[in-house]
């Protein structure tokens, strides 16, 4: 795999692990198991029909949990201490660096992006579930699903349009954490 389509898969299970974990994984699995895309060796576990199995049922229970506000809410908090490791693993197999230097910068660096876009989801949808109306949660929902089937298809088969975008994400955030900190910090007074 050449460097770019590398940094773009390690990039792209990070930032989708922050927002779908299980759906990052499910999916990233079955592409692998059904021989659409070549995994490196590092993430040759995503194909093991356990590992697979889990992931659909997380993937289930996130669906439903992800579409009621408070539960939503709490999901969200609990995940913050398994989605930024798991974005972390999975950047450093995409990466599959024998150097442990390097594995460490790659985990430093995955984890940094996963616990990014996890923190922005989270916040994003702490004001939505605020809302007293069902439909903007589910919608907010489904298009996250989608967000991140659309990115990780950009991360492995377009990886420069991905980073591109990717680059634009993080300036976008970096510009508006500031402001959504405080709209949820507003919001819970």
């Amino acid at each position: 795999m050449d460097p770019i389509a590398t940094i773009a898969m390690a990039a792209g299970l990070s930032w989708a692990s922050g927002i779908r974990l299980y759906l990052t994984v499910l999916v990233v699995g079955l592409l692998g198991k059904l021989a659409f895309i070549p995994l490196p060796s590092g993430l040759d576990v995503l194909t093991n029909p356990y590992v697979l199995g889990v992931a659909g049922v997380l993937v289930l229970v996130e669906f439903v949990a992800d579409k009621i506000p408070w539960v939503d809410s709490l999901w969200d908090t609990v995940h913050t201490f398994i989605r930024i490791p798991a974005g972390a693993m999975l950047a450093m197999g995409a990466v599959g660096a024998d150097n442990t230097a390097m594995m460490t910068i790659v985990a430093l660096l995955g984890g940094s992006l996963t616990g990014a876009t996890h923190l922005t989801k989270a916040g994003t949808r702490a004001l939505v579930n605020t809302s007293p109306e069902p439909v903007s949660n589910v919608v907010t929902s489904l298009g996250e699903d989608a967000l991140v089937i659309g990115g990780g298809a950009l991360a492995l088969f377009a990886p420069v349009v991905f980073l591109l975008l990717l680059g634009v994400f993080i300036i976008a955030l970096a510009i508006a954490a500031p402001r959504l900190y405080r709209l949820v910090k507003h919001r819970k007074t």
